[in-house]
Parts: C-alpha cells; sequence; structure tokens
C-alpha cells in the first residue's frame, strides 16, 4: 500500500508518497504528469518523515543531495533518465543534449526530454537543473515558476529581483 501525505513547502503543497520499498512520488500541486493514485491511501510512513526532514533542510538551503530509499514506477528507459538526473550537482545546470549524451543516448534528446518531463521524484531526482541549450527555462511538471525558484536557491541562477547581481 502506498501512504502519502501532504507536505507545505516555498513551492506550495507537495504530496510525497512512500512504502517500505521506498519514495514513490513528489508532486506539486498543479503537476503536469499526476501519478496514478490507485491503491493510495492518505497515512503517515517513516520515509515521508524523512523526506519531509530532507525536504525542509534543502528549501533552507541546509542540503545539496538527497539520502533517501527511492522507488519511481517506470519504463526501464525512463528509469536511467531519472538515476541519471541524480548526477547533476547543486547549483549545476545542464542542457537536455548534455542529458542525453550522459544517457548513452546522443540521439535522443526528445525521449530523454519526455523521460525527464514524468520524473514522479523532481526535486530529489533534479529534474528541474535541465535547461535549454540556449539556457532558457523549458517545460517543468511543477511550473516554471517553480523552476525558476529552486534554481534561484541553488545559486543557478541570479534572483530575478536581484539588480546589481
Amino acid at each position: 500500500m502506498i501512504l502519502y501525505r501532504h507536505l507545505d513547502s516555498p513551492v506550495g503543497l507537495l504530496t510525497v508518497a512512500a512504502t517500505d520499498v521506498g519514495l514513490h512520488a513528489i508532486e506539486f500541486p498543479r503537476n503536469r504528469h499526476p501519478a496514478d493514485r490507485h491503491g493510495w491511501t492518505e497515512g503517515d510512513h517513516a520515509l515521508i518523515g524523512l523526506a519531509a526532514r530532507q525536504l525542509d533542510e534543502y528549501f533552507a538551503a541546509k542540503r545539496h543531495a538527497f539520502d533517501l530509499p527511492l522507488a519511481p514506477r517506470g519504463t526501464e528507459f525512463q528509469l536511467t533518465v531519472w538515476m541519471t538526473l541524480a548526477g547533476i550537482g547543486y547549483g549545476e545546470t545542464i542542457s537536455y543534449a548534455q542529458l542525453a549524451q550522459r544517457v548513452g543516448k546522443p540521439t535522443a534528446m526528445r525521449a530523454v526530454g519526455a523521460a525527464n518531463g514524468r520524473n514522479p521524484l523532481p526535486i530529489v531526482l533534479p529534474c528541474h537543473r535541465v535547461i535549454g541549450a540556449d539556457g532558457s527555462l523549458t517545460g517543468f511538471g511543477g511550473g516554471l515558476t517553480t523552476k525558476q525558484f529552486l534554481l534561484e536557491l541553488e545559486g543557478a541562477l541570479k534572483k530575478a529581483d536581484d539588480l546589481f547581481g
């Protein structure tokens, strides 16, 4: 049984879901590709509590990497892309082409982008760190405002209101 709980965060109410196997999902309030919640039950799980603490530390800029057991559900290709995201360092950004290279599929940028967009564990598997080749902020399941906030938090982007930066 997958248990879930809602957590307050600076980017809105997050839905975090887990089982004894690992963390299954983190969803933004208006997630572009919501998880299939069939069989989910609202409740608490020790792993949700651990994820909540680590997310709080991340949002306080005190955590740069997550240490959580993960159990995302997807195709073999999607899982490869999602686990590759974990190798993008805090405050670092890469392009979709660079992600495709890291996955070992340099000509599959669209497929890599599609898999990236369906990442069920954003923030923990940092799909927000993948940007356009020209540096533009492109698609993000939690919205571009959230993506910008996360990259500013990590120092990968200058804050929009920093006129002297």
